[in-house]
């Protein structure tokens, strides 16, 4: 059982870091409280049917796992997977998703401070899944709302792809 005490912890030492990955040109990052794990590409049975950036289920350890393409979802070209490909392993919404991502960078600290709001274009941000983009030592990364990244008709297809 986790001590109310040891949770607070660490929630505190994950306050502030991301995993950020590669994707196109571009620095993504994902609050490294939604990361589970990280593992490499491996075989995705596809189910049809799907939206094309929900590649299928992979088997991770007995649990059946849905993987997206984070290129797909994102609306960029799709590319051949390489052995830099990963599969970043998340929590959100009670279920387990993997993204597929173009590499892995690092785990970057980016304080509350050094992150502003993403560009508005016509009275509107311009990219529905980045919350705010983050100012890192190495450059500027795009923070993602990994609850705007998976919607709710996601899940429902998640939890109708696990189901069977």
């Amino acid at each position: 059982m986790v001590d109310l005490e040891e949770k607070v912890q660490d929630e505190d030492t994950q306050r502030g870091k991301y995993m950020t990955f590669k994707s196109g040109n571009e620095y993504y990052g994902i609050g490294i409280n939604y990361v589970n794990e990280i593992i490499g590409i491996q075989k995705i049975t596809s189910v049809p049917e799907t939206e094309d950036y929900i590649k299928g289920l992979i088997n991770l350890r007995g649990k059946i796992v849905p993987v997206i393409d984070v290129r797909l979802r994102f609306r960029q070209e799709p590319i051949e997977y390489t052995d830099r490909t990963c599969i970043i392993v998340i929590d959100v919404k009670n279920i387990v998703v993997g993204l597929i991502v173009q590499t892995i960078a690092e785990v970057v600290s980016i304080d509350d401070s050094e992150i502003s709001p993403p560009p508005m274009i016509g009275g509107a941000s311009n990219n529905k899944y980045v919350y705010g983009i983050g100012k890192a030592a190495n450059g500027v990364k795009l923070l993602l709302d990994p609850d705007k990244l998976i919607n709710d008709k996601d899940v429902s297809a998640f939890e109708q792809m696990t189901e069977q």
